[in-house]
């Protein structure tokens, strides 16, 4: 029982970092419709470039600055190369992007070298958060932090990290300074008057270009946000982007193109649909005792924990199929 609530402590925590990976991608689409193929490689930049700022000044100035550095450098790229190409229409804005993060890995791979760096967290977040303690005919404890040796010496520990329940509170947090910027200020009154009435705006007195790049910096930051925290978490390495890169597009279309809701919804299911299955060791044949003579009895075979991975891309297929607009999107595809 504790390992299935571990799980499923996980698995939220898990659509959390998604969410704010694919906040950024559906901030920057539904302002200026372009899919940013490199978006995966600024989350990466994030833990690269915090890596490198805590071995200067510290974890806590790096959480900081390497968002902010990273989202000066997606506005730059905005300026000087994507606003170019965006008159030609979407085909090369996304080859655009598809060869920034090339670019991109390929840098990282020079400077900071081809294998993971050590990113371990700082010492006020590493152990657990709380620990769930099982003894043999007594009903399920929680132990704030780690619990004893001797204790789990005598009963079954479960501990959940103390980094994923940061990442929960930072991705929450997010979410709501989201929704306060874009409802209740000046500035998101004048990016939501930008999407829809940009010759109004500029009228007024906007620059429309510049909220477009300040968009556009602000989502490359809050990937930078979470490759932060998922540095710490899990691996600091080249191919982060890469594990990232397709599975934030998926997020995107479960929820809606351009809905921060949606995002946040699919976010969290998918974070439960790839942990909780991990728990299922049992096949879809032992399940409804199907015998061998089955049709496609070897598929049936697979067990949910082998399938996992998939899980999220056959509920994109059958969104686009029964769905196309997504679960909370108001716009086709």
């Amino acid at each position: 029982m504790e390992q299935i609530l571990i799980n499923l402590l996980n698995g939220l925590s898990s659509g959390l970092l998604l969410f704010m990976l694919s906040s950024g991608l559906t901030l920057i689409f539904s302002m200026m419709g372009v899919l940013n193929f490199a978006h995966a490689s600024f989350y990466m930049l994030g833990a690269y470039f915090a890596y490198t700022i805590a071995g200067w000044i510290g974890f806590w100035p790096a959480l900081i600055a390497a968002p902010l550095l990273v989202g000066a450098c997606g506005a730059l790229f905005e300026r000087g190369a994507l606003r170019r190409v965006h008159k030609f229409g979407h085909v090369p804005e996304l080859l655009i992007t598809f060869g920034l993060s090339y670019v991109v890995l390929e840098l990282v791979q020079l400077v900071w070298g081809r294998t993971a760096v050590p990113f371990p967290p700082p010492p006020s977040l590493q152990g657990a958060a709380f620990t769930l303690v099982h003894a043999p005919g007594q009903s399920l404890q929680m132990v704030w932090g780690d619990a004893p040796a001797a204790l789990c010496a005598a009963a079954s520990c479960s501990k959940f990290p103390l980094t994923r329940a940061f990442m929960m509170v930072v991705a929450l947090f997010m979410l709501l300074a989201l929704w306060l910027l874009l409802t209740r200020t000046r500035i998101g009154l004048v990016i939501q008057a930008a999407l829809t009435h940009p010759e109004m705006v500029e009228s007024l007195g906007h620059n429309v270009p510049r909220v477009l790049m300040l968009v556009f910096g602000s989502g490359c930051a809050l990937a930078a946000l979470a490759g932060v925290i998922g540095g710490i978490t899990f691996v600091t390495e080249p191919s982060m982007a890469v594990i990232v890169g397709s599975i934030i597009f998926v997020v995107v279309v479960v929820g809606g193109v351009g809905s921060l809701a949606g995002a946040f919804v699919a976010s969290l299911l998918i974070g439960l649909l790839q942990t909780l299955p991990l728990t299922v060791d049992v096949s879809l044949a032992q399940a409804f005792k199907l015998g061998p003579d089955t049709f496609g009895y070897p598929l049936l075979k697979l067990t949910l924990a082998q399938v996992a991975p998939i899980l999220p891309y056959l509920l994109m297929v059958l969104i686009l199929i029964f769905r196309p607009k997504g679960l909370l999107g108001t716009r086709e595809g």
